[in-house]
C-alpha cells in the first residue's frame, strides 16, 4: 500500500494511491483522521488497508497537489555520514555510533514542489535519501525487534545550504532553510518492502546519475538506526528518521556542483517510488 499526504482545491487530507488514483481515506476513516500522522497514531497499518480496499477512489493524481508525506511530524531525525563513501569524500573519522541532526517540519515540500534556494546562499546541494516513517512507539527498542516499529518507507531529498552548514561545528542552520528538503511523492508500507530488503537509491540532477547505492552498504542499518534513536528519545507514529546520503554530493565534485534556478533534481527509490522537484530561487525579502 502506498499512503501519501495531498491537498484537493485547497483542503488537506491524506490516502492511499489505488491503481494511479487517489482514495480519500480521511473520509473513508469517518474524519477520525485528518492527517497521515494522526491515522498512525489511531490505526495500524491494516485498519487502514481496510478502508483503502472499501471505498473508492477520489480523483487522480494530476488533480492533487502533494504534500510532505508526513505533513506534522512530531520528530525528524537525519543520519549524517551513513555511507562510506561520502564519509571518505566528507573527510570525516569513523564513529562507533550515528552521527545525527534535527529537520524542522517546515523546511519541508512534497513532491513536485519547488525547492527554494535561498537568497543569502548559493550552495544548495542535493543528498537524496531513504526515510523511514514510525508506525508503532517505543522507547529502547531493540534491534531484533524493529521492524514491527516501522510504518514505511519514502524517497527523501536532504538540501543542504553547505555554506551554511559550515558556520560552525553544528548543522542546524544550513539543513533548516524553508521549503529545502523534499519528502515524497508517497511512503510505502512495510507490508510491500520485506524486512531487510536491499533498496537502490538513486539521485539525478538534470537527468544525470549524481549518486546511486544500496541500502546494504549503509554504515549504520536501519534496525540500528531505530535502536540507537529510540533510546534516548521515544519514538512515536508518524515520527521520521531520514538515513543518510551516498557518496557523489556537490559540494565534494570537482568542480562543485550545486542546484541552481531552473534545475531538477529526482531521487528514486527502487520499489517505492521518485520524488522529483524543480529548484526555484527564493525572492529575497526587502525590510520594511
Amino acid at each position: 500500500m502506498k499512503l501519501l499526504s495531498y491537498s484537493r482545491n485547497g483542503v488537506a487530507s491524506w490516502g492511499a494511491v489505488v491503481d494511479g488514483k487517489v482514495v480519500d481515506l480521511q473520509a473513508a476513516s469517518g474524519g477520525r483522521a485528518p492527517t497521515l500522522a494522526s491515522a498512525l497514531r489511531q490505526f495500524s497499518l491494516e485498519q487502514i488497508e481496510r478502508f483503502a480496499a472499501d471505498a473508492a477512489p477520489c480523483c487522480s493524481l494530476d488533480e492533487i497537489v502533494f504534500l510532505p508525506v508526513i505533513t506534522e511530524p512530531t520528530k525528524i531525525y537525519c543520519v549524517g555520514l551513513n555511507y562510506e563513501e561520502h564519509r571518505v569524500e566528507a573527510n570525516r573519522p569513523k564513529t562507533g555510533s550515528p552521527t545525527l541532526f534535527i529537520r524542522f517540519s517546515n523546511s519541508q515540500i512534497g513532491h513536485g514542489q519547488p525547492l527554494l534556494l535561498p537568497s543569502e546562499s548559493d550552495e544548495f546541494d542535493y543528498e537524496g535519501e531513504i526515510a523511514i516513517v514510525i508506525g508503532r512507539a517505543g522507547r529502547r527498542i531493540r534491534e531484533q525487534d524493529a521492524w514491527e516499529h516501522v510504518a514505511g518507507y519514502a524517497p527523501y531529498n536532504d538540501g543542504s545550504v553547505r555554506d551554511w552548514q559550515r558556520h560552525t561545528s553544528q548543522w542546524t542552520s544550513g539543513k533548516n532553510f524553508v521549503a529545502t528538503g523534499g519528502f515524497g511523492p508517497w511512503m510505502a508500507t512495510r507490508g510491500e518492502i520485506a524486512d531487510g530488503q536491499v533498496l537502490e537509491l538513486t539521485t539525478r540532477l538534470n537527468g544525470e546519475v549524481m549518486q546511486h547505492a544500496r541500502t546494504d552498504q549503509l554504515i549504520f542499518s536501519l534496525p540500528r538506526l531505530i535502536s540507537y534513536v529510540s533510546t534516548f528519545s521515544p519514538l512515536e507514529p508518524g515520527d521520521v528518521i531520514v538515513t543518510g546520503t551516498p557518496g557523489g554530493v556537490g559540494f565534494k565534485r570537482v568542480p562543485p556542483v550545486f542546484m541552481r534556478d531552473g534545475d531538477v533534481v529526482e531521487v528514486e527509490v527502487g520499489g517505492i517510488g521518485t520524488l522529483v522537484n524543480p529548484v526555484q530561487a527564493e525572492q529575497p525579502r526587502t525590510a520594511g
